[in-house]
């Protein structure tokens, strides 16, 4: 069987007026065993001490006025115990209301008479035991006084009802305490609860708004505690979720920015190609050869668009592949100056040797130097500086810069410096991808305007440096 669903608050108080209940049970227990027996003690020893002092007074006086002086209370009787026969009671308190009658006297000693009376005690020695009385079952302390006469002994009877009503009067006493201290543990335990649930309502009222989408909720932190530290923990996953979510919204704008730019750049060439197509069966030469120039050109652009695209694909599901080895980058960007055809000057000092992929570094460095060109002036400078843990490279040209504008987002996909995205030669996407390439190396690509744009590539030497 399923059983009901409990709330928080229920169980705390439920926990606390146990372990209050029970504490207070066995500090009442406890409490009320150790009274009991100091109690108890203190009374038989004044028993004892009691029938020792009469037995005293008995033997001061003989005859029978020494009987008479022991007074009704406590009672007691004169016991002579015959020698192989019964007990007879010679002489007993009388007179009085309330004296255990002679019978039951002689029936309450010969139930105790073998610890009562046990043979080979001196006359000094006296003996105890509990007894009851048979009518009534009223419970009495036996003290037994040897006297020096044999056979004979003062035997003195306490009544031991009146003290047990004492224990009893304590017991409930404590029980009522312990009563009021679960009480104050139940209003205790109600608002330490309250307080308790207070936060985790809050707590839970936020967990409902942040997954119902107000993104900026957060609950205040309160104190040092298990529950305040719960809240600071709900604030940190909140924030990160909002940033999270942020991102993925930043990231589908992008990416609809990025079909949108694609389909732009795809279909300008196509455009340019289909009314291209017509003056292929022009009559004049002239402008059939120059219908084939334009084919050629754009068929050129949109291959080279299809490739960036593929690389930026690439990247995007993490399947960019490296194939490092050690790597000279001052002969590679000599390489890569002639190969794109860049007039620059080189310059190198310190250890300029990485371990990196060949490939991906020439594409770095052929979009730098192919961007100076494009949008900058000459004189273009390369300087390579492998003094440091890592190696830097900076391209700079003469031109006017990177328009401020343009600097937070230069690195963007799609990016151009003409903002009316006339046909260039250019996709938008060198910049990007040549980022992305530094970025799998484990390096940094930053662009500032110092007389010109100047491009920094930052890579570690990688297993170079180990």
């Amino acid at each position: 069987m399923k059983l009901p669903a409990v709330s928080l608050r229920t169980r705390i108080v439920a926990a606390i007026v146990a372990v209050t209940t029970t504490a207070t049970a066995v500090m009442a227990y406890t409490a009320y065993q150790v009274q009991a027996d100091e109690a108890v003690g203190r009374f038989a020893w004044s028993a004892v001490r009691n029938t020792a002092a009469d037995r005293k007074v008995f033997l001061e006086f003989a005859g029978p006025e020494s009987a008479d002086r022991l007074g009704p209370d406590p009672d007691w009787a004169l016991v002579f115990d015959r020698p192989g026969g019964g007990l007879e009671v010679v002489r007993s308190a009388a007179g009085y209301e309330g004296l255990i009658p002679v019978p039951d006297k002689l029936t309450m000693l010969r139930a105790v008479r073998g610890d009562l009376f046990p043979p080979g005690k001196g006359p000094e020695q006296l003996t105890s035991r509990y007894t009851s009385v048979p009518q009534t079952g009223r419970k009495v302390f036996v003290v037994n006084a040897n006297l020096p006469k044999d056979g004979y002994h003062l035997v003195e009877f306490f009544d031991f009802s009146r003290f047990d009503d004492d224990l009893t009067a304590l017991r409930w006493k404590l029980v009522r305490i312990a009563l009021g201290v679960s009480v104050l543990g139940v209003g205790a335990a109600l608002l330490i609860g309250r307080r308790i649930r207070r936060p985790i309502a809050a707590l839970s009222t936020a967990a409902d708004e942040l997954g119902a989408g107000a993104l900026g909720t957060r609950v205040p932190v309160k104190g040092r505690d298990e529950v305040a530290a719960l809240a600071a923990s709900f604030n940190t996953m909140a924030a990160r979720l909002g940033e999270s979510i942020d991102e993925l919204h930043a990231k589908d704008r992008q990416q609809r920015r990025f079909v949108a730019d694609v389909a732009h750049d795809l279909r300008t060439p196509l455009a340019s190609m289909l009314a291209t197509v017509d003056s292929l069966d022009h009559a004049e030469p002239a402008t059939r050869t120059r219908a084939a120039e334009i084919l050629g050109t754009q068929t050129r652009r949109l291959a080279k668009l299809v490739e960036d695209l593929l690389e930026i694909a690439r990247f995007d599901a993490g399947k960019a592949d490296l194939r490092v080895a050690p790597v000279d980058l001052a002969d590679l960007v000599r390489d890569t100056a002639e190969v794109v055809g860049t007039e620059a000057a080189v310059t190198a000092t310190g250890d300029v040797t990485v371990v990196a992929d060949p490939r991906r570094v020439h594409t770095v460095v052929a979009n730098l130097l192919s961007n100076a060109v494009r949008h900058g002036a000459a004189p273009v400078t390369i300087t390579l500086d492998g003094t440091g843990d890592d190696v830097v490279v900076r391209v700079a040209d003469a031109g006017p810069g990177v328009p401020e504008e343009l600097l937070p987002i230069l690195f963007d996909r799609f990016t151009r410096g003409d903002h009316a995205r006339q046909v260039t030669e250019g996709s938008g996407l060198g910049l990007a991808i040549a980022r992305e390439n530094v970025l799998a190396h484990g390096g940094s690509l930053a662009v500032h305007n110092d007389g010109g744009a100047v491009f920094t590539v930052r890579l570690p030497r990688g297993a170079a440096n180990a």
